[in-house]
Protein backbone atom coordinates (compact mmCIF):
# COMPACT_ATOMS: atom_id res chain seq x y z
CA UNK A 1 0.00 0.00 0.00
CA UNK A 2 1.19 3.59 -0.99
CA UNK A 3 1.85 6.53 1.74
CA UNK A 4 1.81 9.77 0.76
CA UNK A 5 3.46 12.67 2.67
CA UNK A 6 3.69 16.46 1.54
CA UNK A 7 5.70 19.31 3.10
CA UNK A 8 5.17 23.31 2.04
CA UNK A 9 7.89 25.46 0.32
CA UNK A 10 9.27 28.39 2.22
CA UNK A 11 9.85 32.16 1.65
CA UNK A 12 11.74 33.84 4.17
CA UNK A 13 10.70 37.84 4.23
CA UNK A 14 12.66 39.00 6.88
CA UNK A 15 16.20 38.15 9.54
CA UNK A 16 17.75 36.14 6.62
CA UNK A 17 21.24 35.15 8.23
CA UNK A 18 20.10 36.48 11.09
CA UNK A 19 17.71 34.23 12.12
CA UNK A 20 20.77 31.50 12.86
CA UNK A 21 21.59 34.04 15.86
CA UNK A 22 18.23 34.44 17.52
CA UNK A 23 16.99 37.31 15.43
CA UNK A 24 13.05 36.78 14.65
CA UNK A 25 12.03 36.09 11.29
CA UNK A 26 8.60 36.23 9.70
CA UNK A 27 8.90 33.41 7.12
CA UNK A 28 5.91 32.22 5.03
CA UNK A 29 4.70 28.88 3.97
CA UNK A 30 4.11 28.52 0.18
CA UNK A 31 1.11 27.20 -1.77
CA UNK A 32 4.29 24.92 -4.00
CA UNK A 33 5.51 21.85 -1.94
CA UNK A 34 6.69 18.37 -2.44
CA UNK A 35 5.16 14.64 -2.01
CA UNK A 36 6.91 12.13 -1.08
CA UNK A 37 5.38 8.25 -1.91
CA UNK A 38 6.40 5.14 -0.47
CA UNK A 39 5.51 1.58 -1.74
CA UNK A 40 7.09 -1.46 0.26
CA UNK A 41 9.91 -3.60 -2.41
CA UNK A 42 12.29 -5.90 -2.13
CA UNK A 43 16.01 -6.85 -1.96
CA UNK A 44 17.01 -4.62 0.74
CA UNK A 45 17.06 -1.43 -1.60
CA UNK A 46 15.30 1.69 -1.81
CA UNK A 47 14.46 2.32 -5.34
CA UNK A 48 14.20 6.22 -5.64
CA UNK A 49 12.89 8.60 -8.18
CA UNK A 50 12.16 12.37 -8.02
CA UNK A 51 10.07 14.30 -10.80
CA UNK A 52 9.92 17.57 -10.98
CA UNK A 53 6.85 19.88 -11.64
CA UNK A 54 6.04 19.12 -15.01
CA UNK A 55 6.61 15.64 -14.53
CA UNK A 56 10.16 14.83 -15.44
CA UNK A 57 12.08 12.67 -14.16
CA UNK A 58 15.61 14.66 -12.80
CA UNK A 59 16.97 12.01 -10.61
CA UNK A 60 17.07 8.27 -10.56
CA UNK A 61 19.23 5.47 -8.40
CA UNK A 62 18.65 2.49 -6.67
CA UNK A 63 20.77 2.46 -3.11
CA UNK A 64 21.05 -0.67 -0.82
CA UNK A 65 20.27 -0.63 2.66
CA UNK A 66 24.14 -1.35 3.64
CA UNK A 67 25.13 2.10 1.86
CA UNK A 68 22.82 3.99 4.01
CA UNK A 69 23.26 2.34 7.37
CA UNK A 70 27.35 2.13 6.38
CA UNK A 71 27.62 5.66 5.22
CA UNK A 72 30.96 7.49 5.45
CA UNK A 73 31.20 10.88 5.30
CA UNK A 74 32.82 12.19 2.20
CA UNK A 75 33.46 15.23 0.09
CA UNK A 76 31.21 13.91 -3.11
CA UNK A 77 28.27 16.39 -3.21
CA UNK A 78 26.27 14.58 -5.78
CA UNK A 79 22.36 14.25 -5.34
CA UNK A 80 23.11 10.60 -3.90
CA UNK A 81 25.66 11.05 -2.14
CA UNK A 82 23.30 13.68 0.27
CA UNK A 83 20.28 11.75 -0.18
CA UNK A 84 22.45 8.67 1.30
CA UNK A 85 23.36 11.32 4.26
CA UNK A 86 20.04 12.01 5.30
CA UNK A 87 18.76 8.74 5.04
CA UNK A 88 21.82 7.48 7.56
CA UNK A 89 21.13 10.24 10.12
CA UNK A 90 17.08 8.96 9.78
CA UNK A 91 18.51 5.41 9.82
CA UNK A 92 20.59 6.80 13.24
CA UNK A 93 17.20 8.29 14.31
CA UNK A 94 15.24 5.35 13.61
CA UNK A 95 17.15 2.45 12.90
CA UNK A 96 13.86 -0.02 12.69
CA UNK A 97 13.08 1.56 8.78
CA UNK A 98 15.76 -0.23 7.61
CA UNK A 99 16.05 -3.48 10.19
CA UNK A 100 12.08 -4.33 9.90
CA UNK A 101 11.77 -3.88 5.94
CA UNK A 102 12.53 -5.73 2.96
CA UNK A 103 13.09 -2.51 0.95
CA UNK A 104 11.22 0.84 -0.58
CA UNK A 105 9.98 2.47 -3.58
CA UNK A 106 9.93 6.12 -3.21
CA UNK A 107 8.90 8.99 -5.63
CA UNK A 108 8.93 12.46 -4.76
CA UNK A 109 7.34 14.64 -6.42
CA UNK A 110 7.43 18.92 -6.63
CA UNK A 111 4.94 21.04 -7.49
CA UNK A 112 7.31 23.92 -8.21
CA UNK A 113 10.78 23.56 -10.47
CA UNK A 114 13.22 22.75 -8.57
CA UNK A 115 15.55 25.70 -9.37
CA UNK A 116 13.41 27.98 -7.56
CA UNK A 117 14.66 27.36 -4.01
CA UNK A 118 11.48 27.06 -2.34
CA UNK A 119 12.68 23.90 -0.50
CA UNK A 120 13.61 21.34 -2.78
CA UNK A 121 15.62 20.06 0.54
CA UNK A 122 13.58 21.27 3.62
CA UNK A 123 10.61 19.27 2.08
CA UNK A 124 12.26 16.44 1.68
CA UNK A 125 13.19 16.43 5.13
CA UNK A 126 10.37 17.21 6.78
CA UNK A 127 8.16 14.42 4.35
CA UNK A 128 10.86 11.85 5.10
CA UNK A 129 10.15 12.64 9.40
CA UNK A 130 6.84 12.13 8.51
CA UNK A 131 7.09 9.13 7.26
CA UNK A 132 9.70 7.70 9.35
CA UNK A 133 7.75 9.33 12.92
CA UNK A 134 11.20 11.69 13.60
CA UNK A 135 12.23 14.87 14.95
CA UNK A 136 12.21 17.20 11.31
CA UNK A 137 14.77 19.53 12.97
CA UNK A 138 17.10 17.04 14.56
CA UNK A 139 17.58 15.38 10.86
CA UNK A 140 17.65 18.48 9.52
CA UNK A 141 20.32 19.57 12.13
CA UNK A 142 22.35 16.51 12.00
CA UNK A 143 22.33 16.62 7.75
CA UNK A 144 22.12 19.90 6.52
CA UNK A 145 21.81 22.90 9.26
CA UNK A 146 20.29 25.89 9.08
CA UNK A 147 18.04 27.69 11.33
CA UNK A 148 14.97 25.32 10.89
CA UNK A 149 12.64 27.96 9.47
CA UNK A 150 12.35 26.16 6.63
CA UNK A 151 11.08 23.12 8.53
CA UNK A 152 9.01 25.69 10.48
CA UNK A 153 7.43 26.58 7.11
CA UNK A 154 7.00 23.03 6.05
CA UNK A 155 4.86 21.69 8.86
CA UNK A 156 2.77 25.27 9.48
CA UNK A 157 -0.21 25.79 7.16
CA UNK A 158 -0.21 30.03 8.06
CA UNK A 159 2.88 32.56 8.52
CA UNK A 160 5.19 32.47 11.25
CA UNK A 161 7.39 33.82 13.68
CA UNK A 162 10.42 31.91 13.64
CA UNK A 163 13.65 32.22 16.04
CA UNK A 164 16.31 30.15 18.13
CA UNK A 165 16.15 30.50 21.93
CA UNK A 166 19.35 28.43 22.96
CA UNK A 167 19.46 26.59 19.55
CA UNK A 168 16.12 25.63 20.19
CA UNK A 169 13.10 26.88 17.84
CA UNK A 170 10.11 28.74 18.79
CA UNK A 171 7.31 29.28 16.26
CA UNK A 172 4.60 31.78 17.08
CA UNK A 173 1.40 31.81 14.60
CA UNK A 174 1.55 35.06 12.59
CA UNK A 175 -1.32 36.95 11.06
CA UNK A 176 0.18 38.76 7.67
CA UNK A 177 -2.43 39.11 4.88
CA UNK A 178 -2.01 42.94 4.62
CA UNK A 179 -4.86 44.86 3.10
CA UNK A 180 -2.01 46.13 0.36
CA UNK A 181 -0.82 42.67 -0.20
CA UNK A 182 -2.53 43.10 -4.41
CA UNK A 183 1.00 45.56 -4.64
CA UNK A 184 2.85 42.64 -3.46
CA UNK A 185 5.27 40.25 -5.90
CA UNK A 186 7.92 37.20 -5.81
CA UNK A 187 10.15 38.10 -8.92
CA UNK A 188 12.56 34.87 -9.70
CA UNK A 189 15.93 35.79 -10.60
CA UNK A 190 16.70 32.83 -12.47
CA UNK A 191 19.45 32.35 -10.53
CA UNK A 192 20.18 29.43 -7.81
CA UNK A 193 21.66 30.39 -4.63
CA UNK A 194 24.11 27.68 -2.67
CA UNK A 195 22.52 28.49 0.94
CA UNK A 196 24.88 26.75 2.87
CA UNK A 197 28.06 28.88 1.44
CA UNK A 198 25.96 31.84 1.73
CA UNK A 199 25.44 31.12 5.29
CA UNK A 200 29.23 30.17 5.24
CA UNK A 201 30.01 33.56 4.13
CA UNK A 202 27.87 35.46 6.80
CA UNK A 203 30.08 33.44 9.43
CA UNK A 204 32.90 34.85 8.45
CA UNK A 205 31.66 38.58 9.06
CA UNK A 206 32.49 39.98 12.06
CA UNK A 207 29.21 42.00 13.54
CA UNK A 208 27.76 43.59 16.42
CA UNK A 209 25.07 41.05 17.00
CA UNK A 210 23.67 42.76 20.38
CA UNK A 211 22.71 45.95 18.84
CA UNK A 212 21.81 44.79 15.23
CA UNK A 213 19.55 41.99 16.14
CA UNK A 214 16.96 44.43 18.50
CA UNK A 215 16.59 46.34 15.22
CA UNK A 216 15.75 43.58 12.75
CA UNK A 217 13.20 41.86 15.49
CA UNK A 218 11.94 45.33 15.63
CA UNK A 219 11.43 45.94 11.90
CA UNK A 220 9.76 42.42 11.88
CA UNK A 221 6.91 43.20 14.22
CA UNK A 222 6.62 46.38 12.34
CA UNK A 223 5.77 44.63 8.98
CA UNK A 224 3.50 42.56 10.50
CA UNK A 225 1.53 45.11 11.85
CA UNK A 226 1.16 48.33 9.35
CA UNK A 227 -1.49 48.88 7.28
CA UNK A 228 0.04 51.02 4.92
CA UNK A 229 2.21 50.08 1.75
CA UNK A 230 4.13 52.98 2.18
CA UNK A 231 5.03 52.61 5.85
CA UNK A 232 5.62 48.73 4.19
CA UNK A 233 8.36 50.12 1.70
CA UNK A 234 10.10 52.31 4.26
CA UNK A 235 10.30 48.92 6.52
CA UNK A 236 12.17 46.93 3.39
CA UNK A 237 14.52 49.40 2.45
CA UNK A 238 15.84 49.92 6.20
CA UNK A 239 15.85 45.66 6.38
CA UNK A 240 17.81 45.73 2.98
CA UNK A 241 20.33 48.79 3.73
CA UNK A 242 20.84 46.87 7.26
CA UNK A 243 21.93 43.40 5.83
CA UNK A 244 23.81 45.32 2.87
CA UNK A 245 26.16 46.85 6.00
CA UNK A 246 26.50 43.58 7.45
CA UNK A 247 27.28 41.46 4.48
CA UNK A 248 29.46 44.23 2.78
CA UNK A 249 27.04 43.44 -0.31
CA UNK A 250 25.00 45.56 -2.50
CA UNK A 251 21.33 45.90 -2.13
CA UNK A 252 19.77 43.72 -5.28
CA UNK A 253 17.50 46.99 -6.04
CA UNK A 254 21.19 48.97 -6.50
CA UNK A 255 22.51 46.15 -8.05
CA UNK A 256 20.33 45.09 -10.80
CA UNK A 257 17.21 47.23 -10.68
CA UNK A 258 18.12 50.92 -9.34
CA UNK A 259 15.20 52.40 -11.60
CA UNK A 260 12.94 50.40 -10.31
CA UNK A 261 9.70 52.52 -8.55
CA UNK A 262 9.48 50.55 -5.23
CA UNK A 263 10.90 48.39 -3.20
CA UNK A 264 12.47 45.48 -3.90
CA UNK A 265 14.09 43.01 -1.16
CA UNK A 266 16.27 39.85 -1.05
CA UNK A 267 14.37 36.97 0.29
CA UNK A 268 16.79 34.03 1.76
CA UNK A 269 20.41 33.76 0.76
CA UNK A 270 21.14 37.31 -1.12
CA UNK A 271 21.80 36.99 -4.88
CA UNK A 272 19.36 34.15 -6.23
CA UNK A 273 16.09 32.87 -6.19
CA UNK A 274 12.56 35.15 -5.56
CA UNK A 275 13.08 38.54 -4.54
CA UNK A 276 10.03 40.77 -2.76
CA UNK A 277 8.71 43.53 -4.72
CA UNK A 278 6.09 45.99 -2.89
CA UNK A 279 4.93 48.75 -5.83
CA UNK A 280 2.21 51.25 -6.45
CA UNK A 281 1.67 49.88 -9.49
CA UNK A 282 1.83 46.53 -11.37
CA UNK A 283 5.68 45.59 -12.24
CA UNK A 284 5.10 43.08 -14.73
CA UNK A 285 5.81 44.69 -17.64
CA UNK A 286 9.63 45.82 -15.70
CA UNK A 287 10.71 42.60 -14.88
CA UNK A 288 9.58 41.20 -18.34
CA UNK A 289 11.71 43.69 -19.89
CA UNK A 290 14.43 42.69 -17.84
CA UNK A 291 14.72 39.11 -18.54
CA UNK A 292 12.67 38.50 -15.30
CA UNK A 293 9.35 36.55 -16.72
CA UNK A 294 8.45 34.99 -13.27
CA UNK A 295 6.40 37.12 -11.76
CA UNK A 296 3.93 35.57 -8.76
CA UNK A 297 1.14 37.47 -6.73
CA UNK A 298 1.13 37.52 -3.41
CA UNK A 299 -1.93 35.42 -2.89
CA UNK A 300 -0.57 32.71 -5.30
CA UNK A 301 2.36 32.18 -3.50
CA UNK A 302 1.47 32.46 0.09
CA UNK A 303 -0.34 29.56 1.70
Amino acid sequence: MKKTFYANGKLLITAEYLVLDGAKALALPTKFGQFLDVEKCNNQQIVWQSFDYDGTLWFEDTIDFQEISNYNKNENNNVKNTLIAILHHAYILNPDFLKLADGYKITTRLTFPKSWGLGTSSTLISTIAQWLQIDAYKLLNNSFGGSGYDIACAQNNHPIVYHLVDKEPIIESASFNPQFSEHLYFVYLNKKQNSKEAIASYRKKENDLVQIIPVINQITDSLLQTTELAVFIDLLVQHENLLSEILGIKPVKKLLFPDFNGAIKSLGAWGGDFILVAASENPTDYFVKKGHATIIRFKDMVL
